[in-house]
């Protein structure tokens, strides 16, 4: 029976996948115009599992040589004469495997790929290219995936601008050559010559210029989501929603391909252990696997972290986008942001900077925060030593976490001051929560409602949601409206019951929890 699958290839005989058939497609369209182009995705974002697919697609009417450029070592890019041996390597073992016909050039290509002393040139190795191309009965696309092996050497830089004259002179003197290049991997081209040319040299003229755009969406929509959970239900009979399911899912992910996979994993296998079996294909089963990805430390998470410390004034501008409400403008010019994009941390949401998901999205609240922990902070103390009195039949007793948190912060703070800012009492909330629902609950931030106004902060506690909105006091109109808003809001969730946290400078109001009716919903509202 098959799996779901979050490591290497996934194949449809073997694994409970998304149907690829339209993206693959999509591609295809542009290999048939002959387009050079690169899939430049995060990690562990399907690519390729998307390669796969279109190699057994395109092979219906082309001769496709797939290379994966992880087998060449760092030595096979340490000279030209070593990357063509390496190369020839490459071409004879998978001469077998595309199902190729080489016998024009096999005699030359094992040579240099056998030589103790490699001499052969690029120049060389694509003038036996183009005596291939013109002898082959079909045309010939070259994939290349793991292209980001190659990124830190000169030798790619000139094996690229070969690929660049070839290609030119197929337009400008009619000579054959590949019909496509495809180049996979999570850097773009583009970026090359930023890590590798001296300083004194030009930084815009790129050997890739060539390229496509390549704008085929790769995250996976909620419709293919659903129909893979449909295959899975036939098979397994859970009783699931399975279009309810896959929306809440997609909510999370954004459609992230590893996500998606590794959600749906840990349903099928580690939740079953931790909840009843009716249960885990509900919102109460997802609360349980995002609860358990959120505290892996996988490759994903690691690659992340590490790529945002490496960009030390885009991480504090991350941290200001979740922790105040601030807007960044998306730049395509800013190459902080341009980076974190193609590593998969943020995306361009109409014109603004936003974090790719809500998973990462937490992902990166949780690693905020826990350098305020790691200092001690009162509330997560505070929180900590609270939390026992704050769960009552399995729910959490929110108005309760009110009253106490805003009974902490007058203890230690007092009256709020004028150098207060959104972000303390952001900070200063999610520190106290996270240790009451760390284990058993999750959180986030409404995207939707984040601003430097108001924040909607949404907890999952064994399946159970809860709705409370954090604000600055701006006046009787602006609460009023407040009200309404998180009304709507809990329509929205199908919820009658919300919380409201105010932040609130004037002299003479009246601290502490109250219950307020709007309409035929029940808001306890906190004043700080």
């Amino acid at each position: 029976m098959k799996t779901f699958n979050t490591t290497a290839v996934c194949i449809p005989t073997k694994h409970y996948m998304v149907d690829l058939t339209e993206r693959v497609k999509e591609i295809k369209e542009l290999v048939d115009q002959g387009k050079y182009f690169t899939i430049n995705r995060a990690r562990q974002y399907g690519k390729t599992t998307t390669l796969t697919a279109l190699r057994k697609n395109l092979s219906e009417e082309y001769d496709v040589l797939f290379l994966d450029f992880q087998s060449i070592g760092e030595s096979g890019f340490s000279t030209e004469e070593k990357f063509v041996q390496e190369f020839c390597r490459l071409l004879c073992n998978r001469r077998k495997l595309d199902n190729v016909d080489m016998s024009c050039i096999i005699g030359t290509i094992e040579k240099w790929k056998d030589s103790e002393e490699p001499k052969a040139r690029l120049g060389e190795l694509f003038d036996e290219l183009m005596k291939w191309c013109e002898a082959s009965e079909r045309d010939i696309v070259l994939i290349i995936d793991e292209v980001d092996t190659a990124t830190n050497n000169q030798v790619f830089l000139d094996f690229l601008a070969q690929l660049r004259d070839k290609y030119i002179s197929r337009d400008r003197d009619g000579i054959r050559t590949f019909q496509s290049v495809i180049l996979a991997g999570v850097t773009d081209v583009k970026h090359l010559k930023n890590k590798i040319r001296p300083e004194d040299e030009s930084k815009e003229n790129s050997p890739w210029n060539i390229a496509a755009d390549f704008n085929v969406d790769m995250s996976l929509s909620e419709d293919g989501i659903r129909n893979m959970l449909q295959e899975y239900e036939a098979d397994h009979g859970t009783g699931m929603d399975c279009a309810a399911m896959a929306k809440m899912i997609r909510d999370y992910t954004n459609g992230y391909p590893f996500l998606v996979s590794r959600i749906c994993e840990l349903l099928d296998t580690s939740v079953k252990d931790k909840i009843s079996a009716d249960k885990i294909w509900t919102q109460w089963g997802l609360d349980e696997a995002v609860k358990l990805i959120l505290s892996e430390n996988n490759t994903l998470f690691q690659s992340l972290t590490k790529n945002l410390n490496n960009l030390p004034e885009l991480k504090q501008t991350i941290r200001s986008i979740l922790m105040e409400g601030t807007r960044l403008t998306w730049n395509g010019q800013q190459d902080a942001i341009v980076q974190m994009e193609m590593y998969g941390l943020i995306r361009n949401d109409h014109n603004t900077v936003k974090v790719s998901n809500r998973i990462f999205e937490t992902m990166l609240y949780n690693y905020f925060l826990s350098e305020e922990e790691m200092k001690s902070n009162v509330f997560f103390r505070e929180g900590d030593l609270n939390r026992n009195i704050f769960v009552e039949n399995g729910k959490l007793n929110v108005r309760l976490i009110l009253e106490h948190f805003v009974e902490t912060y007058h203890q230690i703070y007092g009256e709020l001051e004028e150098k207060f800012k959104e972000k303390d009492g952001r900070e200063f909330f999610l520190l106290y929560v996270k240790p009451v629902i760390n284990g058993t609950g999750n959180y986030y931030i409404e995207a939707q409602t984040r601003d430097q106004k108001r924040t909607d902060v949404i907890i999952d506690y064994l399946g159970q949601q809860y709705i409370i909105e954090l604000k600055i006091w701006h006046g009787e109109r602006y609460n009023e409206s407040g009200e309404e808003q998180i009304s709507d809001y809990l329509d929205y969730f199908g919820l009658d019951t919300g919380y409201m946290l105010s932040f609130n400078f004037n002299k003479n109001k009246e601290i502490g929890v109250k219950q307020v009716h709007v309409g035929d919903k029940l808001l306890y509202e906190a004043t700080v």
